[in-house]
C-alpha cells in the first residue's frame, strides 16, 4: 500500500523533448523509510510551475499529487512539496581544500615528466575540474563531485599500493586515478544555480564518452599503461569500457582502476546528502 505521508530523497533529475516537441522531466527519488526507487514523470505543464529549486538533487519532498503504475516503482507526478531543500553541492572552500590535497599527491610523483604533464593539466582547468559533477545519476552528481570522487580514488589507491606497489608502479596508478573521468568536465555541464546536470552534447559528438578522451590525453602524451588503465576503468564492454576486463591474459595492472573507482562510486561520498561528512 502507498504511503501517502512517504518522504522522498531525488536522487536526479533531468529534462528532455517529447516526440511531440514539449518539454518532459525525469525524477529518480527514494523512499526514505525503505529505500525503494520511484520513477516520475513531470509534464511540461508541471515543469512551468515548478521552480528549479524544487527539483534540486538531494531535496527532500513528500508527494502531493500523482498517478501510478500497478507496482508503484512508476509515476506521473504532477505536484510536490518540498520540505527540506539540499545544498547544490562542495562550497567554494572545501573545494579548493580537496583540490590542493590532490596536488599534494601530485608533487609526491617520482616521474618528473608525469608530474609536469597532470599539474599543467589541472591548473588549465581547475576552473572547470573543481565545479563538475562526476555523474549525472550514479555518483559525486553534485558540484564539486570530480573532486571529492578523484580524491576518493587517490586515497583508496594507497591503501591498494601498499599491498601490490611491487609489482605495478605508483606514480602510473595515481595519475590513472586523477585522469580516469577528467573527461567529465567537458561530457558534463552543471547549472550552478539550479545544480542540474546534462550532457554536453558537442563532446558527445567529438569524443563518444570521457573514457575515450582520458586514453587519447595520455596515448598522446606516451603514457600508455596509463591510457590502458583508463581504457578498462569501467570493467565491462556493456558499461563502456574500451578494454573489457573478461578478456583473457591481461596484466594485472588494467584491474586496479577499476576496482578503485567501484569503491569510491559505492561508497564514497557518493550523495549531495554525504557531503557534510567530508
Amino acid at each position: 500500500m502507498l504511503d501517502k505521508n512517504a518522504k522522498y530523497e531525488i536522487l536526479s533529475f533531468s529534462i528532455g523533448d517529447t516526440k511531440a516537441g514539449t518539454k518532459m522531466g525525469k525524477m529518480q527519488i527514494k523512499n526514505l523509510s525503505d529505500s525503494s526507487i520511484l520513477n516520475c514523470v513531470l509534464w511540461e505543464e508541471t515543469l512551468n510551475r515548478t521552480p528549479d529549486i524544487a527539483t534540486r538533487t538531494g531535496n527532500i519532498i513528500k508527494i502531493i499529487t500523482a498517478s501510478y503504475n500497478e507496482k508503484y516503482n512508476n509515476c506521473l507526478l504532477n505536484n510536490f512539496e518540498v520540505l527540506e531543500t539540499a545544498s547544490l553541492g562542495i562550497d567554494e572552500e572545501k573545494r579548493e581544500e580537496l583540490y590542493n590535497k590532490i596536488i599534494e599527491f601530485v608533487n609526491s610523483f617520482k616521474k618528473e615528466d608525469l608530474k609536469d604533464f597532470i599539474l599543467t593539466f589541472l591548473n588549465e582547468n581547475k576552473e572547470k575540474f573543481i565545479v563538475a559533477p562526476a555523474a549525472k545519476q550514479m555518483h559525486h552528481n553534485y558540484i564539486g563531485g570530480l573532486v571529492v570522487h578523484t580524491l576518493e580514488c587517490l586515497e583508496f589507491a594507497q591503501v591498494v599500493l601498499s599491498k601490490v606497489k611491487k609489482y605495478i608502479n605508483r606514480d602510473e596508478v595515481l595519475a590513472a586515478c586523477i585522469l580516469h573521468d577528467i573527461g567529465k568536465i567537458y561530457e558534463y555541464e552543471i547549472n550552478l544555480e539550479s545544480g542540474i546536470i546534462e550532457y554536453n552534447e558537442q563532446f558527445k559528438k567529438d569524443w563518444i564518452t570521457h573514457s575515450q578522451f582520458g586514453f587519447s590525453l595520455c596515448m598522446s602524451k606516451g603514457y600508455l599503461n596509463i591510457a590502458k588503465m583508463i581504457a578498462a576503468h569501467h570493467g565491462r564492454a556493456e558499461w563502456g569500457a574500451m578494454i573489457d576486463l573478461n578478456e583473457r591474459d591481461l596484466e594485472p595492472f588494467y584491474y586496479i582502476i577499476h576496482h578503485i573507482d567501484d569503491l569510491s562510486a559505492k561508497f564514497g561520498a557518493t550523495n549531495v546528502s554525504e557531503i557534510n561528512k567530508l
